[in-house]
């Protein structure tokens, strides 16, 4: 398996992963599956709150493993800050991982329960410098993540994303995204988990503070075909649907996840 090539297939996906990068093995690995009875409840963790500026957002991309939305990380004009973080965290990019049906493609399990798709807001400590430093230290970089439930309601606010996909049906197609808000992503409620854990992508830096949010957004059927219609493949090669780009639960090896809610 050549180091550039990773994937989700059966000869370079995550349970290969470690051949190249052995870290995929470390004690701190993401995802996890939570589990209700085994969560504490922390009373010391404070509501987080993110302050964005639309005009940050730059651009839509496709690198054949997943949809990205890029911001401009420069300075402090979208961050995050509060829950168990301290200081302020610059958002960076969002990307989504999902499945091939709608009964899976979460990434985080929740007592037994896997949702259609896990959205990813990656945000970075830049008291770290840069994100190369950031991703080297314990509290460099803090995930918001959110999962996507099928319903019969479509996201209105998922339609910005869904609708660039013309744009970027193949790898390493990129397109203008801006003027967009995230925050209107958010579920109502601010409950979230948190533990300490990784990248789900190769090298698998463990350099994550993850905040879960525990209410699902919901999605159409409809808006998660629409996902399914990109492909993995640059565009003069077969078609070949990017699905289930997800990885696995790994071990908690002793870890404790705590939640804001009771």
């Amino acid at each position: 398996m050549a180091q550039s090539v990773w994937g989700y297939d059966s000869d370079n996906g995550p349970e290969r992963w470690h051949e190249n990068y052995p870290l995929a093995k470390g004690d701190k690995q993401s995802p996890i599956e939570i589990n209700s009875k085994d969560v504490q409840h922390d009373s010391s963790l404070s509501a987080w709150h993110a302050s964005y500026d639309p005009g940050a957002a730059k651009t839509i991309l496709n690198n054949g493993r997943t949809c990205r939305v890029v911001f401009d990380d420069t300075f402090d004009r979208s961050v995050l800050r509060g829950g168990p973080l301290t200081g302020a965290y610059r958002l960076r990019q969002l990307h989504l991982h999902w499945g091939s049906a709608d009964d899976h493609g979460s990434e985080h399990v929740i007592d037994g329960v896997k949702y259609a798709a896990e959205l990813h807001m990656v945000h970075w400590n830049p008291k770290h410098g840069n994100f190369a430093g950031a991703l080297k230290q314990p509290d460099g970089v803090a995930v918001v993540g959110i999962f996507l439930k099928v319903g019969k309601t479509p996201k209105p606010e998922m339609k910005r994303i869904l609708e660039e996909i013309e744009n970027i049906k193949t790898k390493g197609k990129e397109a203008p995204f801006q003027h967009f808000d995230p925050s209107i992503l958010f579920p109502k409620s601010r409950d979230y988990w948190t533990y300490h854990g990784s990248f789900t992508t190769p090298p698998c830096e463990e350099c994550i503070t993850w905040i879960l949010l525990r209410e699902p957004i919901e999605v159409s059927s409809d808006q998660m075909a629409k996902l399914r219609s990109l492909s993995k493949n640059s565009e003069n090669e077969p078609a070949n649907p990017l699905v289930d780009n997800w990885r696995p639960p790994q071990p908690l090896k002793g870890r404790i996840v705590r939640a804001s809610f009771k």
